[in-house]
């Protein structure tokens, strides 16, 4: 699928996302454009949603971009709806970490909304996804975003709340993800503003505080499967890789410069090999084979 095209994923088939396999009333298809080359590494990786206030501060602007740059960077997907202000903060600092990440929209994958995410939208379908669950011209409709939200947080293992008034949609994300199981991050702000009132309202609820994205990525090794017998090694290019590795510790981006090869697709298959047990993940975001004996996932290191 080139990134101007728009394919049709159906319930039954072997690649519809397997996070909202989980969720109640999942779509029973889905609208996806973008670049086919990261879809495995958006629908099967570890994703996490960034919501917040469309009329942003400047505060809740960089805080976003930020723990989405960070997040980025240690190969987690990162997912929100393409709105203005926090998401579109989002969206952007997970390109500028040079990750994955998903705009689910609210009306069909093709349309243009908000006009001024033209620019945002054609980077993300180049490194990214657009998805919806509405035919191809269908316009955002004021009712569709509620449920736009319940695919945010089903894509993702937790919901990140930055700014939020008592009203927000973001707030409906959140309450979509405790439904589903899924963690809740708040992230909090000057006491007395009114966006600041959402976050903290979900923070005396229980949700866990963020200030930065360390705060998310210790919370990820709970959610990790056991990896598989790690005696069972890869073949194709995640073969390669870890032969590579497997005597030393490399960063992603010396992967890529010493590879030639994208950092995304660096990542996808680290987090193949992670998953099984084959590689680990040290401080300052360095990857090294796992000796015999090692944990795999439950004993790596997510900070640095």
């Amino acid at each position: 699928m080139e990134s101007g095209d728009e394919r049709r994923i159906r319930w039954g088939d072997p690649d519809y996302p397997g996070p909202l396999r989980c969720i109640d009333e999942p779509p029973q298809e889905l609208f996806v454009r973008g670049a086919r080359s990261v879809e495995r590494i958006a629908f099967g990786g570890l994703a996490v949603a960034i919501v917040g206030a469309r009329d942003a501060t400047a505060y809740g602007l960089a805080t976003a971009r930020s723990l989405a740059r960070g997040l980025a960077r240690h190969g987690v997907v990162v997912v929100s709806g393409l709105a203005i202000g926090i998401d579109g903060a989002a969206h952007q600092g997970a390109l500028e970490g040079g990750g994955v990440t998903v705009a689910v929209v609210g009306g069909g994958t093709d349309v243009v909304y908000p006009r001024a995410h033209a620019r945002l939208r054609s980077a993300i379908l180049g490194n990214g996804l657009v998805v919806g669950e509405w035919v191809a011209g269908t316009r955002p409709a004021a009712f569709h975003f509620p449920l736009r939200n319940r695919l945010i947080s089903g894509l993702s293992i937790g919901v990140v709340v930055v700014e939020a008034t008592p009203k927000s949609g973001s707030l409906i994300t959140a309450r979509w993800a405790l439904e589903q199981g899924r963690e809740v991050f708040a992230v909090p702000g000057p006491v007395g503003s009114a966006r600041s009132s959402g976050p903290h309202a979900l923070l005396k609820e229980g949700a866990k505080l963020v200030e930065n994205e360390h705060d998310v990525l210790e919370e990820l090794p709970s959610w990790l499967p056991p990896p598989p017998d790690p005696e069972h090694l890869p073949g194709g290019e995640a073969g390669r890789l870890l032969s590579e590795i497997v005597e030393g510790a490399e960063t992603v981006d010396a992967m890529a410069a010493r590879t030639g090869r994208k950092p995304e697709e660096i990542w996808g298959d680290l987090l193949d090999l992670e998953l099984r047990g084959l590689v680990l993940r040290g401080p300052g975001g360095r990857f090294s084979g796992a000796r015999k004996g090692d944990s795999g996932g439950s004993g790596r290191t997510v900070r640095g």
